[in-house]
């Protein structure tokens, strides 16, 4: 379950294949990736700097920007343990959500923070202030019995809004130091992130900063994000090896952009007479050369009959007749408007270039 949390195993496609097994299909991928290094790749020299893309699956109500199968996308960075590691895996996934030109926010904090103040609870309680914690269910807290001053302490940790303020809070802990050199390494990368010491989930599974990006327009199942440093390399027979990375939803991110018109390459249909042949497969070759996705006759086909074909696959027509491969010449038409005009192969394939893909 890893970086998920519990609630996942409730969530697992599970069933018996036809000989009896109990089968699961896998509900995430930092499992198999953190397997894969302990089988194959202890030996490699540290840090590991690794990443992966693949679906998983989960059992559940199938919802916007919740399915049954949905693809992840993650990095994971093995055996480097340091503020400077934790900022460059933040940094990065900052980075590749930015690209996607989606809206998010992220939220950065450090578990220590939180496991200083509840670490004298008993698990079942502890896990039952996290869960309240987590959604932000403050009220629920009473019902708990804790003491007052703790529920002062673990509320006024969540609202902080500086370091210093959270530190007044938990007192001087070992963990002070690097906390506070992580969120000085985020300030020198220049990323806009938002403090939050009340992130919960995988409380059991990271061991020191926790990060999460949330999705502008996706209103409940809004996180689109979720990482931090652990060390669990040892449940798969390694040694006790600290990483830290993230997982990205990726079908998360896609509604999060909405619909857009796709666009495709640009084609354009070589056409050739019997005395341009030769020359069109020099034509073709220039205009693949720089991107151009290029079609030509192979089979001897009339002239009528490869303008016919280019009009159905082609945006643009490069004729080459007797008179073209004579001047070295092509006659560039734009299916599209109609419009055409004998210039070189030069201008020919950059002017088709400039225009880049349509819609």
């Amino acid at each position: 379950t890893l970086r998920s949390g519990e609630g996942i195993i409730e969530e697992m496609y599970a069933f018996q294949d036809k000989g009896g097994r109990d089968i699961a299909l896998r509900p995430e991928l930092t499992a198999p990736v953190l397997r894969m290094y302990v089988n194959e790749a202890k030996v490699l020299n540290k840090p590991i700097r690794w990443f992966y893309f693949g679906d998983c699956f989960r059992y559940e109500r199938p919802q916007k920007g919740r399915y049954r199968q949905f693809w992840q996308f993650g990095i994971e960075l093995i055996g480097a343990d340091s503020a400077y590691a934790d900022a460059e895996v933040i940094a990065v996934g900052h980075d590749l959500l930015t690209s996607s030109g989606v809206s998010f926010e992220l939220h950065v904090g450090d578990l220590a923070m939180m496991k200083s103040l509840i670490s004298d609870l008993p698990i079942d309680l502890s896990k039952q202030v996290r869960g309240c914690l987590d959604k932000r269910d403050y009220g629920s807290l009473d019902d708990l019995f804790l003491d007052p001053d703790l529920v002062q302490s673990l509320t006024g940790l969540i609202e902080s809004k500086t370091l210093d303020d959270a530190f007044a809070i938990t007192g001087s802990i070992p963990e002070e130091e690097r906390i506070r050199e992580m969120f000085a390494l985020l300030d020198t990368h220049g990323i806009p992130y938002v403090q939050n010491f009340g992130i919960a989930r995988g409380l059991d599974y990271y061991t020191g900063c926790v990060f999460e990006a949330y999705a502008e327009n996706l209103g409940a199942e809004n996180q689109i994000m979720g990482g931090g440093a652990f060390r669990l390399a040892h449940l798969f027979g390694g040694d006790d090896t600290p990483s830290s990375g993230f997982a990205i939803g990726f079908d998360r991110v896609m509604v999060a952009r909405g619909e857009e018109v796709v666009k495709r390459p640009v084609t354009v249909a070589v056409v050739a007479t019997p005395e341009g042949r030769i020359s069109g497969i020099s034509v073709a070759a220039a205009f693949r050369k720089a991107g151009i996705r290029t079609i030509s006759d192979l089979m001897g086909k009339s002239l009528s009959s490869q303008l016919s074909q280019a009009a159905k696959q082609a945006d643009y027509v490069a004729v080459i007749g007797g008179r073209e491969a004579e001047a070295g010449m092509v006659t560039l038409r734009d299916l599209s408007s109609g419009d055409q005009q004998m210039v070189t192969i030069e201008e020919a394939v950059a002017g088709v270039v400039g225009v880049g893909a349509r819609s």
